[in-house]
């Protein structure tokens, strides 16, 4: 049968490769890899299916690997595997839910592990003891040491049979918990965080157990980190076997900030979790777990891309596809750098704040050329909002495109999805994805543009 990745993600060729190296392993079956590719599906009238293939794997079981840009209704993880012959519809049934992360303690405590948690909870509701996998893609060097949030929130998630790839773990800490008391004993001697932080206490009170936790955030229920560690602790304790009540204090909230579409609205109520002080709205649950993207923006930069970094010798150094983990920005030496979200602080002027750095969509590189191409990625109807949002690339160009590229000239340009046109009218507009498939390349398109959309074409002029 086919293999059908589906992800909101723009898919890269290491991933994928140990997607599935996993259903291989797993699946016990033989298999060779050759270079990976990606490549767009064009049909015998050239467009664009919005479905790619991945080449460079032969299996006797697998006849072809397909993959799909997807959403979720809600909190979605980053990649659902199907093992069958037609492409999947929202009923039917992944055989892996896989969640990529490349932060590790050496740079965040609380992403790496809790901000994740929530889509693990929540994906249970709609495919229960589903195979979960956290995938590691590290891009910069594990810490020798795990912290105790790294730890706690690890061991939790084995207790919710979570696998882990692509990272190393110390033996003693690749256990689930083995007891309610072990966790709430090992949570009591983590470090306390900064005073006037609400911590995360766990209290074992005989008829009810207690989890304090901040949950409020901009006028909100929206503190990521929290949502996630208050789901995972709240799971990890109804699977040790906790069926009293579970109640989250010091939260922040009043009832107005309890929405029934919010992500741990639902979590809460399939965990039968209460709010102290608030009564919790019944969910809106949605219909389906996913459904294919038709919208967003993304669709076209995902598509340039992977067009270009599979048929051309360019490359992206930096990627931030709307709705999709933001890149690190790649230097001409190969290190991998998180941009600064603010202008360093000695280029402030007196009595003046600090001014964001914005960032493009995606940035690529043609070698050949010497030229940097930032993207803006738009929808077809908010052309002008992206021709505007151009001239706000000065600082990110300064601190990091100039620093690390000083021989390169640099293009700005928008890229497009969506409406009916086969035709760009804007000179800052280069390419066009149109939402039946058509690929419109304006005259002013940088070269690399160019040469991608004439060698995927030729590639299935061939096939």
């Amino acid at each position: 049968m086919n293999l059908w990745i589906l992800t909101e993600e723009r898919p890269k060729k290491d991933v994928i490769g140990k997607i599935i190296e996993k259903f291989v392993r797993e699946k016990a079956i033989a298999c060779f890899f050759d270079t990976i590719r990606i490549l767009p599906v064009l049909n015998n009238a050239g467009d664009f299916t919005f479905t790619y293939e991945v080449i460079g794997v032969n299996s006797s079981i697998v006849k072809k690997i397909f993959l799909k840009i997807v959403s979720g209704k809600s909190s979605f993880v980053d990649f659902l595997i199907f093992y069958q012959n037609e492409e999947p519809i929202a009923s039917d049934i992944p055989i892996f839910a896989i969640e990529e992360t490349k932060t590790d303690d050496a740079e965040s405590r609380n992403t790496g592990v809790f901000q994740r948690a929530t889509k693990f909870v929540y994906i249970e509701t709609f495919y229960p003891k589903i195979d979960k996998t956290m995938l590691y893609n590290l891009q910069i060097t594990q810490k020798d040491f795990a912290t105790q949030t790294n730890i706690f929130g690890s061991r939790c998630f084995k207790t919710l049979g979570v696998k882990f790839s692509g990272k190393t773990f110390d033996p003693e800490h690749d256990i689930p918990w083995s007891s309610i008391e072990e966790l709430i004993a090992f949570k009591k001697r983590m470090r306390r965080p900064p005073a006037g932080n609400v911590p995360i206490d766990i209290n074992n009170l005989g008829n009810k157990i207690t989890v304090s936790g901040r949950l409020f955030k901009a006028d909100a229920l929206g503190h990521d980190p929290n949502i996630g560690a208050l789901s995972l602790i709240a799971a990890t304790l109804r699977t040790l076997g906790w069926e009293g009540a579970i109640e989250i204090t010091q939260h922040g909230l009043i009832q107005k900030h309890l929405s029934r579409t919010n992500k741990f609205i639902l979590v809460a109520n399939k965990l039968n979790l209460t709010l102290e002080g608030l009564s919790l709205p019944n969910p809106a649950m949605p219909d389906h777990y996913w459904h294919y993207e038709k919208n967003s923006e993304k669709l076209g930069t995902i598509f340039l891309h992977v067009v270009v970094e599979n048929f051309t010798k360019g490359m992206s150094i930096y990627e931030n596809h709307a709705g999709c983990e933001r890149g690190y920005f790649i230097t001409s030496t190969g290190e991998h750098l998180s941009i600064d979200k603010k202008i360093p602080e000695s280029d402030v002027p007196a009595g003046m704040g600090r001014r964001n750095i914005e960032i493009p969509d995606l940035v690529l590189v043609d070698f050949d050329r010497a030229e940097i191409i930032n993207i803006e990625g738009k929808t077809y109807n908010n052309v002008d909002n992206g021709i505007a949002e151009l001239n706000n690339f000065d600082a990110v160009e300064k601190y990091y495109i100039n620093k690390y590229y000083p021989d390169y000239r640099i293009i700005r340009t928008v890229v497009l999805y969506g409406g009916d046109s086969e035709v760009i009218e804007k000179i800052e507009v280069s390419f066009l994805l149109n939402r039946f498939g058509k690929l419109v390349l304006s005259f002013k398109a940088p070269e690399l543009f160019k040469d991608a959309i004439k060698n995927l074409s030729n590639y299935w002029a061939q096939s």
